[in-house]
């Protein structure tokens, strides 16, 4: 298993896929066909929740910011996913891939399209790997191989087509960060 790099300072791209994160995540939703239940700029109420260490209500969750979230999503999901260490573009599809699916999938969907162990923990072996590729061609398969997940799942039919639309988006910037 290789051992989990913490990065160092921010990036370039964090703030712009953060960003483009917060389009893609919207405001206050509380959809009934969605299991994560109240959520506000892409954060579920048990997130937020285990975040800060205490209860919290619809109300509050609704009172959320982006200045709230944004240093949670920096630590759980960028950091996990050694954003600053990805090549750019990559970092960009494997975050947005890790906050709408987890950052084990995320980081196990970018070892199977590098062709090394997929033990979910992004480290030297898969950086290494990651550097040596054509970005683009990396997240084009990132990105088809999140749909295949998102396929089937059983909230497909009511979210199916939300989520190929933000993964096209996704993938779109992803290439033109990766172009620059």
């Amino acid at each position: 298993m290789e051992a989990i790099l913490r990065s160092g300072p921010l990036n370039k791209n964090f703030t712009d896929s953060f960003n483009a994160l917060m389009v893609s995540e919207g405001g206050f939703v509380n959809d009934p066909r969605d299991p994560g239940g109240a959520t506000n700029h892409g954060v579920t109420k048990a997130v937020w929740e285990e975040w800060i260490g205490e209860s919290v209500t619809v109300d509050d969750m609704k009172a959320l910011t982006v200045d709230d979230v944004k240093p949670l999503y920096k630590k759980k999901y960028w950091d996990a996913v050694c954003g600053d260490e990805l090549p750019s573009g990559i970092d960009y599809c494997v975050f947005d891939y890790a906050v709408n699916s987890g950052v084990v999938r995320s980081a196990r969907a970018l070892q199977t399209v590098l062709h090394v162990d997929a033990d979910g923990q992004i480290g030297p072996i898969t950086l290494a790997k990651a550097s040596q590729q054509n970005p683009v061609h990396v997240i084009e398969d990132i990105s088809n191989a999140r749909i295949k997940f998102l396929q089937g799942l059983s909230t497909w039919d009511a979210f199916g087509k939300g989520w190929t639309k933000r993964i096209e988006q996704v993938e779109d910037m992803a290439k033109n960060m990766a172009s620059v």
